[in-house]
């Protein structure tokens, strides 16, 4: 009998963990001995970090798509449909559509999805570049803006940590470029002490933004918005007028681990940060930003997680040999700090991240990576 491996979520860590262990496999995955399949309600996969670059024009929405059909291995199957409960003691998924999938291992890698409605106004009143549709309708509004206040706040937990930092940057750099800066105000409004949770990024924003004149908020939980009087209200009492709002909403995860008994509070599956198992359960794992583990729910993170996971995947399928690789919390993440300049920080759970100089050569770094981006995913690099 054939050994199965579901994973669920066709978005970076769901392909890269199905490609990886399709790969190592290709034997046995081609004479169905052992049967990758990845269960997603989406049937396109868009590039994420690129949703940026949407917003300041600088790139357009085609390039960031591509069919999940086009990116998986030979011999992993897709099945296009919603996964609604997972039943761990059947090892089944059902799905929206009536189907009953069995497994041997469980995958999930749902990611993470925005909050809108945590905060009321938030909706009505700001705008964001965290979906693909958010980032046009920003882009549209960044095209009418000829000055006033511009205001970038914070809702936590969100992925893409550094985002919020690289677009107020960003930001600064195109209002200069488009002669509007003189008459811009710009604010950036974070929940903690800090203008970013990770210290060595705080300290490069406090810099940075100081000498941008660029003002900090801290200590800003946004509570609600005033849409049509533009004004942001934080829960700690502060008011914040705006022209222009730009929020980063607070993220929850998936509801599919609540329904299923399987998420704790926010969504979020209470995963083993080595080996990436959910709970107690040793044949059901979770990667990516679906998590709890303190780490950035970014890319780079489902990356490394996929790498490890899959190495442990294709012991486990092959002769049940115990997971011998740890995810050791690396990630790595670009820090676009304008437009045409960028830097970076690497780190893991026992190393913090320092910040380099910015340079165009970093800058241009990531923009080689961003193209490349689709062989990573097929796990050809």
């Amino acid at each position: 009998m054939s050994k199965k491996l579901l994973i669920i979520g066709s978005g970076t860590a769901g392909l890269m963990v199905a490609n990886l262990v399709a790969r190592q496999l290709r034997g046995p995955v081609a004479h169905r001995d052992i049967e990758v399949t990845v269960l997603g309600e989406r049937d396109e996969y868009v590039y994420q970090p690129g949703f940026l670059y949407v917003a300041f024009d600088l790139w357009e929405p085609d390039s960031l798509r591509r069919k999940v059909a086009d990116l998986l291995s030979p011999g992993v199957r897709f099945v296009h449909d919603r996964a609604e409960r997972i039943d761990a003691a059947a090892q089944s998924v059902t799905t929206r559509t009536g189907q009953t999938l069995q497994y041997d291992y469980l995958v999930i890698a749902t990611g993470s999805q925005l909050n809108l409605t945590e905060i009321p106004g938030l909706e009505e009143g700001a705008h964001w570049f965290y979906t693909l549709e958010g980032a046009l309708r920003l882009r549209e509004a960044l095209k009418s803006f000829e000055g006033g206040r511009l205001v970038l706040s914070v809702g936590i937990p969100h992925k893409c940590p550094v985002a919020p930092v690289e677009f107020t940057m960003m930001f600064d750099d195109w209002a200069r470029a488009r002669g509007i800066r003189e008459k811009t105000e710009i604010t950036y409004t974070y929940p903690v002490a800090r203008p970013h949770t990770i210290a060595s990024v705080a300290d490069f924003a406090d810099r940075e933004f100081t000498a941008r004149g660029i003002e900090i908020e801290t200590f800003f939980n946004m509570d609600s918005i005033d849409a049509q009087g533009k004004v942001l209200h934080s829960q700690e009492g502060t008011d914040v007028p705006y022209d222009l709002l730009v929020a980063i909403p607070p993220h929850m995860g998936d509801t599919l681990g609540a329904a299923s008994g399987l998420a704790e509070k926010g969504n979020w599956y209470p995963t083993d940060r080595n080996l990436l198992r959910v709970g107690a359960y040793k044949n059901i794992f979770a990667v990516g930003d679906t998590t709890n583990i303190p780490v950035s729910k970014a890319g780079s993170v489902a990356h490394f997680e996929s790498e490890v996971l899959a190495d442990n995947l294709v012991g486990l399928l092959t002769d049940g040999r115990e997971p011998g690789h740890a995810y050791t919390g690396r990630a790595f993440c670009f820090i676009e700090t304008g437009l045409e300049q960028a830097t970076y920080i690497s780190f893991d759970f026992a190393h913090p991240p320092t910040v380099p100089t910015p340079s165009r050569s970093i800058h241009l770094f990531k923009q080689t990576y961003n193209r490349i981006h689709w062989a990573n995913l097929k796990a050809v690099m």
